[in-house]
């Protein structure tokens, strides 16, 4: 499913890039570099139990394995301490990448109820696009009766294209589905 899309890149993509911005060389077309996906799990500082979950959760939807993110300062209010484990995050390239990139734009983000595509304002400035989903349900390889609390992730798509409107070209032809 992957070589499909690096063959969709190699060719409707490069094209597509070329003749919109006028790039001379194919090499100066920017790249999606790679994909994280974060959970925050808050709770996670009274029961571990629930971070194991996430962790099992983000694993079984990207099929590569998470790394727990750990608190970075101590927060009184949040009764958080740093160092303490609050979530779990993945970063996929190359292949993984391409075909999770697949997954959420043809088969996961068509799931969500009431689905009118993804925010064009979501940039940061310089060519990285961020997408937050409110539950984990969405994604196919999550069963429904083994969930035990809904969760959201923060999916990031890092590129390397040097500004937001040649990021977004470069997502919407991959078949990113932005609102109109």
């Amino acid at each position: 499913m992957a070589s499909r899309l690096v063959e969709l890149y190699k060719n409707e993509i490069t094209k597509g890039m070329m003749e919109k911005f006028g790039y001379k060389n194919p090499m100066e077309i920017p790249k999606i570099e790679k994909v994280v996906i974060n959970m925050g799990v808050g709770e996670a500082r009274d029961n571990a139990k629930v971070l194991d979950s996430a962790i099992s959760e983000i694993e079984l939807i990207t099929g590569q394995k998470a790394v727990p993110t750990r608190a970075k300062k101590s927060v009184a209010n949040f009764k958080i301490r740093e160092g303490m484990p609050i979530g779990a995050k993945v970063t996929l390239r190359g292949d993984k990448m391409l075909h999770f990139v697949d997954k959420l734009v043809n088969i996961t983000l068509p799931r969500v109820r009431d689905f009118r595509g993804v925010s064009k304002d979501s940039f940061d400035g310089r060519g990285n696009y961020a997408i937050g989903i409110k539950e984990q349900l969405i994604f196919p390889e999550i069963d429904y009766d083994k969930v035990d609390t809904v969760r959201g992730m923060d999916i990031i798509f890092v590129t390397t294209a040097k500004t937001d409107e040649e990021a977004r070209e470069l997502l919407r032809l991959y078949g990113m589905p932005f609102m109109k």
